[in-house]
């Protein structure tokens, strides 16, 4: 298990597999954390307030792709647990962690490194990822390692963060004109985790820990502790995101873009590396079921308002996604009328 970059006791110089061409490379310039991207206080949203969340989650979809939320529910207690458990998952012996590498992407639990496309890969990415299915939770959790600590405490997160995606979700039907549980049954049907781990890195200029890229299922939501190095694509720039105690950022899916008829945007964004620190985070993703059938939602059609992709199943959409390079907008111009 020598390619999972998490066994390497220490790494002097950059290996060659990991450097890109200088018009990839994030360079050497340290890309501030950026004060303008929306924060969601949730404290209220059973309230008078609520219709005033549900419009500044709308609107921060609209105009970043982004936001970051607090208050959502999930208790600092778990979510520090749930770190723990993961880290401690990375720092296991390579013997064991040798169990769950595979790049089968329908294995309920996976480990892998860089992409599930490493053996073909030219320049690799700079992360570890280790991906599970957890919903419905009976159907998987038996894949998961072992260690009931872990099954305990990842198990009731997996919960916990589900209950505030469907949360977002619905303020989002509030804030746009939606039916209450449009995102319900087979539009939510697939819940994975997906936690990345970055070893400190020696040259950080070089190499990315995950490429550019838009998230192509339906919402995501992302832990990401206390190390700075996730990166948003707005107006042309790239813009820091800064980690906030006890929040989660929200990010939404192609899925929803379409659904919106592309009112609500999924933002471009990256993973740069530290030369000092571990970075670990904790992924959730909800994803639709492969036979459903994905197009923009009725109620929000209408003069001027057509349609602006036709229907499609998610299988259709995720094939074409990793066909185009898993680059958005040529993958939607493929479902585009």
């Amino acid at each position: 298990m020598n390619v999972l970059i998490s066994n390497w006791s220490s790494v002097q110089s950059l290996p060659e597999s990991y450097i890109f061409p200088p018009e990839r490379r994030p360079g050497t310039y340290i890309i501030p954390s950026s004060k303008d991207i929306p924060l969601i206080d949730l404290e209220n949203i059973n309230g008078p307030e609520r219709a005033l969340i549900a419009q500044q989650i709308v609107k921060a979809c609209q105009n970043f792709g982004l936001f970051q939320v607090i208050n959502h529910g999930v208790s600092r207690e778990l979510m520090d647990q749930t770190m723990k458990v993961f880290k401690e998952f990375f720092a296991s012996p390579a013997e064991f962690k040798a169990i769950f590498y595979s790049n089968d992407l329908n294995s309920s639990c996976r480990l892998y490194t860089s992409t599930l496309n490493y053996e073909n890969e030219k320049i690799h990415y700079w992360r570890d990822n280790l991906t599970h299915r957890c919903h419905p939770l009976e159907d998987h959790i038996d894949c998961w390692p072992e260690d009931p600590h872990y099954r305990k405490v990842v198990g009731e997160y997996s919960i916990e963060v589900k209950k505030f995606l469907l949360t977002i979700l619905e303020l989002i039907c509030d804030g746009m004109g939606l039916e209450r549980g449009y995102f319900k049954g087979e539009l939510i049907k697939n819940q994975l985790i997906s936690v990345n781990h970055h070893i400190p890195c020696p040259d950080p200029s070089l190499t990315l820990g995950m490429q550019a890229h838009c998230d192509p299922n339906l919402i995501s939501i992302l832990q990401q502790g206390n190390v700075c190095g996730l990166q948003a694509l707005k107006d042309g720039q790239w813009i820091g995101v800064e980690p906030l105690p006890d929040s989660f950022v929200v990010i939404p899916g192609l899925q929803l873009r379409v659904i919106s008829n592309g009112k609500l945007k999924s933002v471009v964004h990256r993973v740069v590396t530290d030369s000092k620190k571990s970075r670990t985070t904790i992924g959730t993703f909800l994803i639709p079921s492969n036979d459903i059938l994905i197009r923009p939602a009725d109620a929000l059609l209408g003069s001027p308002d057509k349609p602006m992709y036709h229907g499609y199943t998610y299988k259709e959409f995720f094939s074409t996604f990793i066909g185009n390079n898993c680059e958005a907008e040529r993958a939607l111009e493929c479902f585009k009328l």
